[in-house]
């Protein structure tokens, strides 16, 4: 089907060349170490009792060190006295379903086998009350009727909303152990007000369940991990809103000014609960207000989806043109069970689909305004989370050289 013209096909596209991005590097030498250094301070230690049963919280973000936390939060738990269990806390994530779930958790080594404790990916609720406006409050049961909680999320910028607490312990609170159903509950209120029904709602789960700290992570802008802190439940909303600032200091993002198209490798739930960082790259359904610098451009392409999404391609409608890979891996069944809990059905429809990367860039460049088309910007990025290296066309070399952060590798 031809669906470009002769001498579109026929104008050659510019040369890339490789460019790094210099930001903050500095991060944990030992992960684990700084682990139990948390959990051995008494204020922490203290909230164990021996026999005691612990539900772990582990969710389905793609945090680098999250096995290493986990495997040594639950050798923490042990050696004093308690006896730990895993409990999925993604909310609607791998279709809002026990073996979806479980799935999601084995792709990040979280096995009964490999942890030597349960996993128990239910996804019963009880109720738990009410906030302000009516809205009901469900968490999982499973981790409700242990002795204990002990969620473990990384603590960044939400993509979806802006206040002081966004993505971390809190919403996992909320959110991930309110499983498919308290998802959908909250994702019915606008996300303006989701902050403000973020902290409501998890005051009243930090006053009837019993939560004993937060393991929260923080990662630099190389995605790697900058901080463990382990936060008793009497303060930890206070305490994670001052690490979300601390979060967003570390947040990493595209320097150049601007470009015409910017091509995206690939898109995933292990990269963003959005599948990308609106905050990167200025694409939202629903967020309004964006924290980050944005490189102003016009076209924005998508070339894959993550095996860790499990074809969980959410995200995907924000984009102008695909490829016929993409579309080749979407789970639709599982993409549409998170956007309908979120509320965000255009995250989930299907751009215009080309057969390849090359037609893809082509047809996004046919469809830009008043650009160079014998010497187009290009910006080229693995994916959001991963942002030191990128690719640039020709065009986009004197910017390189004006940064004193942009270095040049290698065409």
């Amino acid at each position: 089907m031809p669906i470009l013209l002769k001498e579109d096909l026929a104008r050659p596209l510019p040369k890339m060349y490789r460019v790094r991005q210099q930001f903050d590097s500095v991060c944990l030498e030992d992960t684990a170490g700084a682990v139990r250094a948390q959990l051995s301070r008494p204020e922490v230690a203290s909230l164990v009792s021996p026999g005691a049963r612990v539900a772990v919280g582990v969710g389905s973000r793609g945090i680098r060190d999250l096995y290493t936390v986990v495997e040594t939060t639950l050798t923490c738990l042990k050696e004093l006295g308690a006896d730990p269990f895993i409990v999925s806390a993604m909310g609607s994530h791998g279709g809002g379903t026990q073996e979806g779930q479980r799935e999601v958790l084995a792709g990040y080594g979280i096995t009964e086998e490999k942890l030597g404790v349960p996993v128990v990916t239910t996804v019963d609720t009880i109720h738990l009350g009410h906030c302000a406006n009516g809205q009901p409050i469900w968490f999982d049961r499973a981790a409700f009727e242990a002795d204990l909680i002990v969620p473990i999320n990384r603590v960044k910028l939400h993509t979806d909303f802006v206040g002081p607490l966004q993505s971390g312990l809190c919403k996992m609170l909320v959110i991930g152990l309110g499983n498919h159903k308290g998802c959908s509950a909250v994702h019915e209120e606008d996300p303006e007000h989701f902050a403000a029904i973020i902290e409501e709602t998890a005051s009243v789960i930090l006053e009837k369940a019993p939560v004993g700290f937060g393991i929260a992570i923080l990662e630099n802008a190389y995605d790697r991990t900058c901080a463990v802190e382990a936060v008793p439940a009497r303060n930890l909303i206070r305490r994670e809103k001052e690490l979300v600032q601390i979060a967003k200091r570390n947040m990493p993002c595209i320097m150049l000014p601007r470009a015409d198209v910017i091509i995206c490798r690939e898109i995933g739930k292990d990269v963003s609960g959005a599948g990308f960082d609106p905050n990167i790259l200025g694409r939202s359904s629903a967020l309004k207000t964006f924290v980050l610098p944005i490189p102003q451009y016009q076209k924005l392409v998508l070339t894959g989806i993550t095996p860790a999404s499990h074809g969980n391609g959410i995200g995907v409608g924000l984009f102008d043109v695909i490829t016929r890979h993409v579309a080749e891996q979407l789970d639709l069944e599982a993409m549409y069970a998170n956007a309908i809990a979120c509320n965000c059905l255009i995250d989930a429809s299907v751009p215009c689909t080309v057969e390849d990367e090359e037609t893809a860039v082509r047809v996004a460049l046919k469809c830009c305004r008043g650009i160079d088309r014998d010497n187009p910007k290009l910006i080229r990025i693995q994916n959001t989370l991963h942002l030191e290296y990128i690719e640039v066309s020709q065009a986009l070399l004197p910017d390189v050289a004006a940064d004193p952060r942009l270095s040049l590798v290698e065409e």
